[in-house]
């Protein structure tokens, strides 16, 4: 058990190959006035693909602050899209830096607990600073990273 523990330790601290070089320092978490605003963004832009989504805003501590599901959404993208939310906040990555881990070969990445290596979980970043995520779930992949861009873009500061 303890040797598990230290693996842990040792894989959860290893670099991840990522566009996100340094990670930004956690701000203020995010307000419920920013996670509608963040979400209303992200369901414009479903809307607007006609794609059926659930749309998840969380703090910086992975606590769920905000959630809405689009008519019609599988109900398996409920839970999917509050722990890509969830990835995005506690790791300060994309969950799609830990799926093209995986697909790099470094498998070791889906030992990481409170991972969801699937793209579509954004840090949201107001003046430089990570104020929560966003997770969104429904459609492709990369269709869910689409609309969780949208989402981080509506508040997204330098």
């Amino acid at each position: 058990m303890k040797y598990a523990l230290v693996a842990i330790a040792l894989l959860a601290s290893a670099p991840l190959k990522s566009d996100a070089q340094d990670a930004p320092p956690y701000g203020t978490a995010i307000t419920l006035e920013t996670a509608r605003k963040v979400a209303g963004a992200a369901e414009a832009e479903a809307r607007r693909n006609n794609w059926r989504m659930a749309i998840a805003i969380v703090d910086n501590h992975g606590t769920l602050v905000y959630y809405q599901m689009l008519d019609d959404t599988q109900y398996g993208s409920a839970f999917i899209s509050v722990e890509k939310a969830k990835t995005a906040a506690l790791f300060r990555r994309p969950s799609k830096a830990f799926e093209d881990n995986i697909a790099g070969g470094r498998n070791a990445i889906l030992g990481l607990p409170g991972v969801t290596p699937v793209e579509g979980g954004l840090p949201i970043i107001v003046g430089g600073k990570q104020i929560g995520a966003i997770g969104v779930s429904g459609a492709s992949s990369v269709q869910d990273g689409v609309v969780a861009k949208a989402g981080a873009d509506a508040v997204a500061k330098p």
